[in-house]
């Protein structure tokens, strides 16, 4: 089968060429070509611009076309234009972010409704424009690509090769060691999905021509987010090690809220859902120490990254 990843090599987009290519099918990527990359050379690489330069796509046809970076629906319109029904069959990387916050945990695909559009589509993204804008990608795919697209809205992805760092900062603030400030409260809701599993499944997905929306999330609904990070203590940190639970609101009067990645108390519902209809196609979700050795071995002895929480903020909070 030959597949176009637009993205291709940057974490998500990355695992699926991977899985792709493990799996024997003819593997293309398109993107700017200024990531550095790991994948075989049997993959080729198709360098332009999504916003600006298509022409590497002018003639080429796909049996499937995996869409890991539509952001705004211009970008997938574009795309659609560029491919002229020469895509086969869409799918696109969505997030569940896409989603009005549930009522309660535990929601279906079929329970939940979309984000309304943004006013301005060509919005920069943040944290207020991320979730209008992938409900807008979707309507565009389905618009442009047709109703038997594909729209897969994973969770918070994890793993090895995460340019967010969000994941890794857990695991390295844990081997650290110490008193740990985890931000609760312990009941919060948490779901994710390592990169490989989500890839695995995209790849299945695409080779079956599977229509439909899936949640690409793990594990049952119930985990805890600090249930979660005791998880990882328990596999990788020293023995001096405690985990420090701090209140909302202490976390908010500190102003550090921003940096504690994959905590989010306030869509905490989203953070729960069904993903019986995926885990019924193929998906097949690896356990949390997995996830937790593959970024160890990843991270290596790399530098604590500016964006992470220093030694003296956590000790100020510790401090509340």
């Amino acid at each position: 089968m030959k597949i176009l990843i637009v993205g291709g090599t940057s974490f998500v987009g990355r695992a699926i060429a991977w899985s792709a290519w493990h799996h024997g099918h003819d593997v293309n990527v398109f993107n700017r070509g200024v990531t550095p990359n790991d994948l075989p050379e049997a993959i080729t690489r198709l360098t332009g611009d999504r916003d600006r330069d298509l022409s590497a796509l002018g003639g080429l046809s796909f049996d499937v076309t995996i869409d890991a970076t539509a952001y705004r629906p211009s970008e997938v319109e574009r795309l659609a234009r560029a491919l002229d029904g020469r895509g086969g069959h869409y799918v696109q990387i969505s997030s569940v972010s896409a989603y009005r916050d549930p009522s309660a945990p535990g929601a279906t695909e079929a329970m939940l409704a979309l984000e309304d559009d943004p006013e301005d589509l060509e919005a920069p993204i943040s944290a207020h424009t991320y979730g209008p804008l992938k409900a807008a990608s979707e309507r565009a795919g389905w618009s442009s690509f047709g109703e038997e697209s594909t729209m897969v809205r994973p969770t918070y992805v994890i793993g090895s090769h995460d340019a967010t760092l969000r994941f890794p900062y857990w695991v390295e603030r844990v081997r650290r060691g110490g008193v740990v400030a985890v931000p609760g409260p312990r009941d919060t809701y948490f779901q994710w999905i390592d990169a490989r599993d989500l890839a695995n499944f995209v790849v299945g997905v695409a080779e079956d021509r599977v229509p439909g929306v899936f949640h690409t999330t793990g594990p049952s609904v119930g985990q805890g987010f600090l249930e979660t990070i005791e998880q990882i203590a328990a596999q990788i940190a020293p023995r001096d090690t405690t985990l420090r639970e701090i209140s909302v609101e202490d976390v908010a009067d500190s102003g550090l809220g921003q940096k504690f990645p994959l905590w989010t108390p306030d869509r905490e519902n989203v953070m729960a859902l069904d993903s019986s209809l995926a885990l019924e196609h193929g998906l097949d979700l690896r356990p949390l120490d997995d996830s937790v050795e593959d970024v160890v071995s990843w991270w290596g002895e790399r530098p604590w990254p500016e964006r992470w929480l220093t030694s003296d903020e956590e000790a100020r909070l510790l401090e509340l």
